[in-house]
């Protein structure tokens, strides 16, 4: 009981300190004010920071981030955000694959299957729903068996046999009884030679969600290859990161022939990075590197195959990079001109991050302001278990919503104004709590020290 008490204790002094330390801020010492409309239950309020809005932000790690009332008060708050990727949650699984066979001229439809499984739900075997010919039959795609997964599933990963180089493209469906499907997308992987070179995908980004069967269809009848793999990357509920938000095309610089950089508008934990491919039939191995100013050496992050084909009438595109989410401000991509190159111009870029989540208690009559862009202000957020009482991911899917209202509001630095000769007896008043916070601190711990050890 004591030591909850002393948590409790703890709890409200880090609470009463973040407030004490940026009591003094004004909404108009941030360069970027944003005005918020909240609804659902309180007095907690979840806000996802649209990209947009971040990108004012003066310091990597948001600690220009505040929230104030209309009296102009700050608010106590957490940021729920990621650095990057994090993979020591998730689980490879090699799965079993099946054949889907169909008739020849039969193939505007799924093929239909007769299955059997174990009292589990693994597959045994998987025939064609009805008898086939010899010579008519074809293979549209594969049955995956994912029943032994029981965590969402993020990547499909395959290989195939060497007959079958170059695009592949199917379908992804997905069911937990084999009877209904639902669309998970498209999935595209290839195989292709370059400059004596082999270039190869076999990655397949799923949309993060549990399924005990896949069902992978060729887009082109007898096209599908003989597979020799099949791989599942799953990630458990608790480790499933936040979703990407993605930026608005960037402009970049040519520095010389197949050499292309972009400045970000601040330092990021870039995952992902897309080049828009503007000119059809583009075919470039690229290699992308990154770094946090100028004056740092450019390191290697991400390479791969960027094209942009026409094949039967339809694009088929491969233009996303995938980054380890590091901090980075400047993007570099050097193309192998071997393939054409793509241009003198830059072509432009998209990157992507993690999204940020905002949670604050209010306090004072709202409306509420959003506030950032200052480059002195000092961290002032707390942790998400001191902000909200026995917080849990599903206590923070219950908490009411708060949502930008409106374009952000940009307003210059205000002037400096002398300050009055009396005294601030509201400054000397918090800097008091603080400090009574503090010596009941040294207070409790001294005590605790002094308690002679218990006899066994």
């Amino acid at each position: 009981m004591s030591q909850k008490l002393n948590l409790g204790w703890l709890g409200a002094v880090a609470m009463g300190m973040a407030l004490a330390a940026g009591a003094q801020e004004k909404p108009a010492d941030f360069a970027t004010q944003v005005p918020l409309s909240v609804s659902g239950e309180g007095p907690w309020y979840r806000l996802e920071l649209p990209l947009a809005v971040q990108l004012n932000a003066r310091q990597t790690d948001l600690s220009d981030v505040r929230v104030f009332n209309a009296a102009g008060e700050p608010q106590a708050y957490a940021l729920a955000r990621e650095t990057a990727q994090v993979d020591d949650n998730r689980t490879l699984t090699d799965v079993k694959w099946f054949p889907l066979y169909d008739s020849a001229d039969d193939t505007e439809r799924a093929p239909g299957v007769r299955v059997q499984s174990n009292v589990n739900g693994t597959l045994v075997e998987v025939q064609p729903s009805r008898q086939l010919e010899a010579g008519e039959e074809v293979l549209r795609g594969w049955l995956l068996d994912a029943s032994g997964i029981k965590a969402p599933l993020q990547q499909l990963i395959l290989d195939w046999t060497s007959e079958r180089d170059g695009f592949q493209r199917f379908s992804i469906e997905a069911s937990d009884d084999l009877q209904h499907w639902q669309s998970w997308g498209e999935g595209q992987v290839a195989r292709l030679t370059f400059a004596d070179e082999r270039v190869e995908q076999h990655e397949v980004g799923l949309p993060g969600q549990s399924a005990r069967y896949l069902r992978l269809l060729w887009n082109t009848p007898q096209a599908a290859p003989i597979l020799t793999s099949a791989q599942l990357q799953s990630a458990s509920p608790r480790s499933l990161p936040l979703p990407l938000v993605w930026s608005q095309a960037l402009a970049g610089s040519s520095v010389k022939a197949g050499e292309y950089i972009w400045q970000l508008p601040m330092g990021l934990n870039v995952e992902r990075v897309q080049i828009v491919l503007d000119q059809p039939n583009s075919l470039a191995p690229v290699v992308l590197s990154g770094r946090r100013e100028s004056s740092l050496p450019w390191q290697p992050m991400s390479s791969g195959l960027l094209y942009r084909l026409t094949q039967n009438g339809q694009d088929v595109l491969q233009n996303e990079l995938q980054l380890s989410g590091q901090t980075v401000q400047q993007l570099k991509l050097v193309v192998d001109e071997r393939g054409g190159g793509l241009g003198g111009q830059a072509p432009t870029l998209k990157f992507a991050v993690r999204a940020t989540q905002l949670v604050f208690l209010a306090r004072g009559a709202g409306p509420f302001t959003l506030a950032l862009g200052s480059a002195t202000a000092k961290a002032a957020n707390l942790p998400l278990s001191t902000l909200i009482p026995d917080f849990s991911a599903a206590k923070l899917a219950t908490l009411g919503r708060a949502s930008v209202d409106g374009g952000a509001v940009v307003t210059p630095a205000a002037a400096t104004v002398p300050a009055p000769t009396g005294t601030d007896w509201k400054k000397f008043g918090l800097w008091a709590v603080l400090l009574l916070s503090v010596l009941f601190l040294a207070a409790m711990a001294f005590s605790l020290l002094r308690k002679p050890p218990v006899k066994p």
